[in-house]
């Protein structure tokens, strides 16, 4: 049973939440996202607090009604506060600028590459090793972070490659004559 889905979803009064059969939609000013919500699960708008709930007492019920409580929660968050990724590129000539919308990577290979950026993305470099992904949807920001690092995952040798600001890569020893 999901302790998740129990907790209601507070709703800031700058946020417009419309509720259609299976779509859900939320709004703030001009930016509004949209969520699919499945069968088995209940949404409840009481003034400005939201309610998840199964409609049947099973185990996937629950699951799902917990998944859709949490999703519907990080929609909230990202059209008050925002989601923040940060990378770091490391290495010898590793840089990265930016220039309408398309992120232009030098990795080492005999090319740049050109990674264009989806909407609503705002992306920002202070210097040519930070990269700084910003939005208000949580899968979006997450995706677009995943996929520039995709180009040069850290190598476990000499660290070099590009890594979230957090993250921590294990450096092996390598073999001795």
């Amino acid at each position: 049973m999901s302790r998740i889905s129990k907790i209601p979803i507070i709703i800031p009064d700058d946020i417009i939440v419309k509720i259609k059969r299976n779509n859900i939609l939320i709004k703030k000013n001009d930016i509004d996202l949209n969520q699919k919500i499945s069968k088995l699960v209940i949404v409840k708008k009481d003034n400005n607090i939201l309610k998840c709930s199964p409609i049947n007492n099973t185990k996937n019920s629950w699951a799902i009604s917990g998944t859709t409580r949490s999703l519907l929660n990080n929609m909230i968050i990202g059209l008050t506060k925002g989601f923040i990724k940060k990378l770091k590129l490391i290495g010898i000539g590793y840089k990265a600028s930016i220039k309408n919308k398309i992120i232009y990577l030098s990795l080492g290979f005999s090319h740049i590459i050109k990674y264009k950026l989806p909407e609503r993305i705002n992306i920002e470099c202070y210097n040519q090793t930070e990269i700084i992904i910003k939005g208000y949807d949580k899968q979006v920001v997450g995706q677009v972070a995943s996929d520039i690092r995709s180009y040069r995952p850290p190598e476990p040798y000499k660290g070099k490659g590009i890594r979230y600001f957090d993250e921590i890569v294990k450096i092996k020893e390598t073999k001795k004559k």
